[in-house]
């Protein structure tokens, strides 16, 4: 393999037409935005069908694709198909490797549309950035891979060898459970020697990041049951448990004093993390003037590099509905997230393990609705990484910091089964303040325009590449 540097008149050209095509690009992902496509059964299905056709129509207007389709795969295990995916196709000439650019067009639910500043669905450029459902997590990723592919098209012309495949997933946000099956069924379409994943982020809105370490995660749901009916806790109380105080007595266990996570079996990854105060985290996370940090060691490590457990939905009587009664069952759903270094399969079975030998009273257990997903580490030493680190420090003109994230992008573990001698790089348009999921979604636009000059440069570079 041999990578001979781009003259610097052919980097400014990259660098130029990137940055006249950003208004075009914005437009675009304004009318993308526009659509909500949301992967859910409860939501209208045919907006996740038109924001597919938008998004090829865009691959298709490029002029670069030997081929675009929109394509769906069965969700194993059962009757149904997947959501509406875009694959985009163009074969490699000349040598030239081939690059498979990821993304995604569906987008999470509003929420209480109440608690956005302008309609989700409405974009909206303010303060420098641009508000809507999608419009950072993962539209802009989409718009990055188009904008810079137009970019590079202009420049290079008929010059253009590199081969390039875009993969638009339907259904990420939704847990890409087709995902795997839409792999094997195109693996010969997907093949390539580089993935770039476009839809993590950055250190800041200023400075680019590579993400070489995500961790996994481990969601599964649990009922606690006490009783078999409910009864009267003026007559019973203090002499029966309910499954409330059960569930509330049992799901302390999970956690130290400090905060920390107490399950015996979840591992901790040991790596130097940059600095990062807790100033900083009170600001990105929204921490109130009271409230403290929890876990030990440096803020960072706690994010990226050790697990942590999350109760994030619990079905028991609602506050309106309150009676004197002695619960029954409770049920939970859990979502612990799994430090490098060890599977998501290890880490809920050490997560039951535990719950199982903590249950107070006797309180009977029941398991369920297990979803699991590994964490990834990226072999930094490949050729595509050193490439994409210096089309980052020259996109951004400033150099990237390597990222972990504690959030799971679990499909990586499918690319790397698929594919193992690709080279993955996690990459993205959100910044610490993009509030990707929440309400007042947005995107930075410098941001955004960085991104584009970054991806366009690596997409030149790698078109020097001989393999």
């Amino acid at each position: 393999m041999t990578s001979p540097a781009l003259p610097p008149e052919s980097d400014a050209a990259v660098l130029e037409a990137a940055t006249l095509g950003i208004p075009a690009a914005l437009s675009d992902l304004g009318h993308l935005v526009r659509i909500p496509g949301m992967a859910w059964p409860a939501f209208d299905q045919t907006q996740l069908e038109r924001s597919a056709d938008a998004v090829a129509t865009l691959a298709k207007e490029t002029g670069v694709f030997d081929e675009v389709r929109v394509l769906r795969a069965a969700v194993p295990g059962t009757d149904e198909q997947g959501q509406p995916a875009v694959l985009a196709t163009r074969a490699a000439r000349n040598g030239r490797p081939t690059i498979l650019l990821y993304a995604h067009h569906d987008v999470q639910p509003p929420g209480d549309d109440a608690l956005w500043e302008t309609p989700p669905f409405e974009p909206t450029v303010r303060d420098g950035r641009l508000y809507g459902r999608g419009a950072a997590d993962d539209k802009a990723g989409i718009m990055a891979h188009i904008a810079s592919i137009r970019a590079v098209s202009e420049v290079l012309g008929d010059d253009l060898d590199l081969g390039i495949a875009m993969f638009i997933e339907g259904e990420e946000e939704y847990g890409s459970r087709s995902f795997a099956q839409f792999l094997s069924d195109n693996k010969e379409a997907l093949r390539a020697d580089a993935i770039v994943v476009a839809d993590s982020g950055n250190w800041d809105s200023e400075t680019p990041g590579l993400t070489v370490s995500l961790r996994g995660n481990a969601r599964f749901t649990m009922s606690v049951r006490t009783l078999d009916h409910a009864s009267h806790s003026g007559m019973f109380g203090g002499a029966v448990p309910d499954a409330m105080m059960a569930t509330v007595r049992l799901l302390s266990t999970l956690w130290h004093e400090d905060g920390s996570v107490a399950v015996e079996g979840l591992v901790v990854r040991d790596a130097e993390t940059p600095e990062y105060t807790e100033e900083t985290l009170r600001h990105e996370a929204g921490l109130l003037p009271g409230t403290t940090p929890i876990g030990d060691g440096t803020i960072l490590s706690r994010i990226w590099n050790k697990p942590s457990v999350t109760v994030i939905g619990i079905d028991a009587t609602s506050v309106a509905a309150a009676s004197n009664t002695l619960l029954p069952e409770v049920t939970v759903v859990i979502s612990a997230r799994v430090a490098p270094g060890q599977t998501g399969r290890d880490a809920y079975e050490a997560m039951e393990r535990h719950l199982r030998a903590h249950a107070p009273f006797g309180a009977e257990l029941r398991f369920s609705d297990v979803d699991l997903g590994d964490p990834f580490l990226v072999d930094t030493s490949g050729w595509a990484v050193e490439l994409t680190r210096d089309a980052m420090s020259d996109g951004y003109g400033v150099a990237p910091v390597d990222l972990g994230v504690g959030g799971s992008i679990p499909f990586i573990a499918d690319l790397v089964r698929e594919f193992p001698e690709a080279q993955i790089l996690v990459t993205g348009v959100e910044d610490p303040h993009s509030r990707a999921h929440s309400p007042n979604e947005s995107l930075h636009l410098d941001t955004f325009r960085h991104a584009v000059a970054t991806e366009a440069l690596l997409l030149a570079r790698m078109n020097a590449v001989q393999i």
